[in-house]
């Protein structure tokens, strides 16, 4: 029975690689689309014939345009919640925070490298910036990523995120400075990973001397 059902493994291996090259074409194709002829102007015809593959191909993949916007985004955030799990035990939950974030921006080219290029990943973050139904959703994602790192940095320090309000506190701080970095970097020239790096740092930087005393 051994011998008999042996190959299988080896098939099946080659069947989810064969899964994994299409979805990944389907994903580069779809991003270089976007950001090239816009969101909203490219069709999921136009992404399809791009790789030579079907609607149905295509669906098996992906529920939606959006969806496909989003899925380097997902992987880029589960990195960035990998590099927070990370951080020593001892870091305050701010400096944990600015830690994670600037280690996820320093090493998002080796994340990605098997799904989509670096740079046409950040060209995909700056369409998202500048297309208003995609910020929408940014936006509601981001709200949700918020609860879970505020779970996250409440357990770090033994604390109930419901009953001590300074877990949410300190995560809406640090994504208020991410959401004005991101937005500051795509109006700006400059589209790299180094300069989003450089203006995260600066802004983070400022969280704790804007908040002391008075600004007079």
């Amino acid at each position: 029975m051994d011998e008999l059902t042996a190959p299988a493994a080896p098939v099946a291996g080659l069947r989810e690689r064969k899964k994994r090259r299409t979805r990944g074409a389907l994903l580069r194709a779809a991003l270089v689309l976007f950001v090239s002829r816009g969101y909203e102007r490219t069709t999921v015809d136009e992404i399809t014939a791009a790789v030579g593959v079907s609607q149905r191909t295509f669906f098996r993949y992906f529920a939606n345009k959006e969806e496909v916007v989003f899925a380097v985004q997902d992987l880029v955030e589960s990195h960035f919640v990998g590099q927070l799990h990370a951080r020593p035990a001892d870091e305050g939950p701010l400096d944990a925070l600015r830690g994670a974030v600037l280690a996820a921006w320093d090493t998002v080219d080796g994340a990605l490298h098997e799904v989509v290029p670096v740079d046409l990943y950040m060209r995909s973050y700056r369409l998202i910036e500048s297309t208003p139904a995609l910020l929408a959703v940014h936006l509601r994602r981001s709200t949700e990523l918020e609860e879970r790192i505020s779970r996250l940095i409440a357990a770090r320090e033994g604390l109930d995120v419901d009953a001590d309000p300074r877990p949410r506190v300190a995560v809406a701080a640090f994504f208020g400075v991410t959401r004005v970095t991101g937005r500051l970097w795509g109006q700006g020239d400059d589209t790299s990973v180094e300069a989003i790096r450089r203006l995260t740092d600066t802004y983070l930087n400022g969280i704790v001397p804007a908040l002391e005393g008075r600004w007079r």
